[in-house]
Parts: C-alpha cells; structure tokens; sequence
C-alpha cells in the first residue's frame, strides 16, 4: 500500500456543518426546520411544558404539614426512660437528655409523657407534660417545672 492510498476509517470522519450555505446552515431556517413551535424565535416552551397536558408538577399532590403552633410536633420522652436513667434528686432538662442521648433533638420543644412508673423524685423542666406525667412525678417528690 502506497502512502497516497491511505484513507480514514469508514464511518470515522463525519462532514462538518457548512455555515453559509443555503437557509438550513445558516440563514433564515438555520437548523430549526421550516415551521413549528421550536423554528419561532423565543425558542419553544418553558421547563417543565408538556404540550398542552397538565403538567407533572400539578399532578402532583401538595406535600407539606401545617406550620401552626397548635400542630407543631413535640420531642416526646416517657416516665419510663427517666426512671431507667436518673439518680434520685438528678435534675432533668432537655439539654441533660440531648447529652445522655435519650433525645435526638429537641424540635418544638419536649414533652414528657405518663408512660411508665416513677419511684424517686426527680426536678423535670421540659415544654409541656402530660397531666398523668405531672401527677406522677408530683406523687413521688418530685418537681415539674414547664419551660415557655
């Protein structure tokens, strides 16, 4: 084979685009085709149009809770946990259960619940209790103390 016989690969070289010659390459066409939505100046549709169909982000359900302060969801912690966890007279506090890892944090606030017998009396500051939470911690001693 002589070196002026040499040629690429068939199928390798690909033909560039000839700007300038004619209305498809460059000039009133350029690429786009004669009509249609996409050949108008602005350029088609708007992310997300489907064409005339409602469109998946209105299919959609809305996602999402209420943000209202009645609906606001408490870090709850039972009777139980503190009685496995604290010394008698320990006071118990939210930043005491995140350091203890009985909460993982602390939300709109904690909560203590009536979950469970108390035997020793403890000093509780949380959010809000339960009335059975407060019953039983006031029975053995204790005090309860609500943070605003």
């Amino acid at each position: 084979m002589k070196l002026f016989e040499l040629r690429p690969k068939p199928g390798s070289k690909k033909k560039p685009k000839r700007i300038g010659c004619g209305y498809a390459a460059s000039g009133k066409y350029a690429g786009r085709g004669m009509s249609g939505q996409n050949s108008r100046t602005g350029d088609g549709t708007r992310p997300g149009f489907e064409g005339g169909q409602t469109p998946l982000t209105r299919r959609l359900p809305k996602l999402g809770g209420i943000p209202n302060a009645p609906y606001r969801k408490y870090t709850v912690v039972n009777l139980k946990v503190l009685e496995e966890k604290f010394n008698p007279n320990d006071v118990v506090d939210p930043e005491v259960l995140l350091q203890k890892k009985i909460i993982k944090k602390i939300n709109f606030g904690v909560k203590i619940l009536g979950d469970g017998e108390l035997s020793k009396p403890l000093i509780v500051k949380a959010h809000s209790f339960s009335a059975s939470a407060q019953e039983k911690i006031e029975r053995v001693g204790g005090k309860v103390e609500v943070i605003k």
